[in-house]
């Protein structure tokens, strides 16, 4: 099964991981990670400085490609874009 993220195709049977996230500082430097979306809505409490979400695919062979969206609410489409193919 082939997947499409953002005009980019995926075989699925080469998907590792698949994940959304948010994007946060993580206080030194530029740098920043990733940290589940129920921490962030649960844990965080305005502690955290957000940079964005993302959609993060990880393929066989260490290949990974990350997707990334400005607010919530472009994320939340492009899961349901990508879920509607899932279906």
């Amino acid at each position: 099964m082939i997947i499409t993220i953002e005009n980019k195709k995926f075989d699925l049977s080469k998907v590792t991981q698949l994940y959304p996230a948010a994007i946060i500082n993580t206080g030194y430097k530029d740098e920043t990670t990733q940290v589940s979306l129920e921490w962030l809505e649960v844990e965080a409490q305005d502690r955290v400085e957000l940079v964005g979400y993302g959609i993060f695919i990880h393929l066989d062979e260490d290949e990974k490609h990350s997707f990334i969206y400005n607010s919530k609410e472009e994320l939340d489409e492009a899961i349901n874009v990508l879920a509607s193919q899932l279906r």
